[in-house]
């Protein structure tokens, strides 16, 4: 990890952590916008962070900004920071100047998340992106209890031209890997959860983490969640290395795995924590709600195997091993 990502992400830790915990998460799914942390990761200038300096930026690479998903993914993301941050690079990269506050991004008639909190809307048509003012919006929640309304776009403030590095599926794509990094740091939490609770809930006179059968559900447990950081990891490196369309098939294993994980890791979890998971006092409910709707955005897994599928039966049987065992972190082989 280098110096920068390591303050960055401490900086964000405890600036969420101080903000309330699951307190915040309980007003932010009561519909209440949470202004006071929304001021401090913007004062840190983390909305503009994958915005080249040259445009006014930070020019974070996205190796960096997926380990600040990570982080916001172990706090339960509880401000549309993501979304913003890859809304602002797009624009950034179709020349067009990015307003201030929390925006929006659309593509694929997709619910917007936060939507009804949004003052502007970047919007993807292909290769083109826009800026719109958000215009009348009908607000939904998913099972996460999160905001994702319809927003229909307003006037158009500014329209550009992706570069090719971002692609036509850039929408896509780029909400794949937030979803993927923000299931990432869920599960760490989840699994830092589980491994206390067992450690602490006593039955039949000692701790149930010290029964072989807790243990083994803990140990794969940690084993899917060390896989979605890895994953993870690999497909930001590759965005670095090739661009968002050049890493399609990184992000698409990396949302595979992370789905996958997200449902092993909630039964898990509560098969271990029983009945007071679910009650609504308990944190854990918070996070495995979180984990079944960001399983759903960005692709599904089905969708990203079909796709990972056809690639393969394109490029030939021959071709299926080297093409496993012979990639390099740019997403070519050998």
């Amino acid at each position: 990890m280098s110096e920068l990502r390591g303050i960055l992400t401490e900086q964000v830790d405890r600036l969420i952590g101080d903000g309330g915990g699951v307190s915040l998460l309980r007003d932010v799914e009561a519909g209440n916008w949470p202004a006071g942390l929304w001021a401090g990761l913007e004062a840190q200038g983390l909305a503009l962070a994958l915005v080249p300096e040259d445009a006014g930026g930070v020019g974070l690479p996205w190796g960096d900004a997926a380990a600040i998903w990570q982080v916001l993914g172990r706090h339960g993301a509880p401000a549309p920071i993501a979304e913003t941050m890859l809304g602002a690079a797009l624009l950034a990269s179709g020349g067009i100047e990015v307003p201030e506050g929390p925006l929006g991004f659309a593509f694929a008639r997709c619910a917007v998340p936060f939507g009804r909190h949004v003052p502007n809307l970047v919007v993807l048509e292909g290769n083109a992106v826009s800026l719109h003012v958000s215009g009348a919006f009908t607000t939904a929640e998913n099972i996460g209890r999160e905001p994702r309304d319809m927003v229909a776009p307003g006037r158009r403030i500014a329209r550009g031209t992706l570069p090719n590095e971002f692609g036509p599926r850039a929408g896509l794509l780029g909400l794949a890997l937030i979803r993927s990094a923000l299931i990432a740091g869920a599960l760490e939490r989840i699994l830092a959860l589980t491994v206390d609770w067992a450690n602490t809930r006593k039955q039949f006179g000692r701790a149930i983490g010290k029964f072989q059968a807790v243990q083994q559900q803990l140990a794969a447990m940690a084993g899917e969640v060390a896989a979605v950081s890895v994953a993870v990891s690999q497909a930001a490196r590759a965005a670095d290395a090739q661009g968002l369309a050049g890493a399609a098939f990184e992000i698409g294993c990396a949302k595979i795995v992370a789905g996958e994980a997200a449902t092993m890791g909630a039964a898990t979890a509560h098969q271990v924590f029983a009945a007071i998971g679910i009650t609504e006092e308990h944190e854990l409910h918070h996070f495995t709600r979180r984990l079944w709707s960001w399983r759903e955005e960005g692709g599904t897994e089905r969708l990203w195997a079909a796709e990972i599928g056809r690639a393969a039966l394109a490029r030939g049987g021959p071709n299926l091993w080297p093409d496993i065992t012979a990639r390099d972190v740019q997403g070519a082989t050998a």
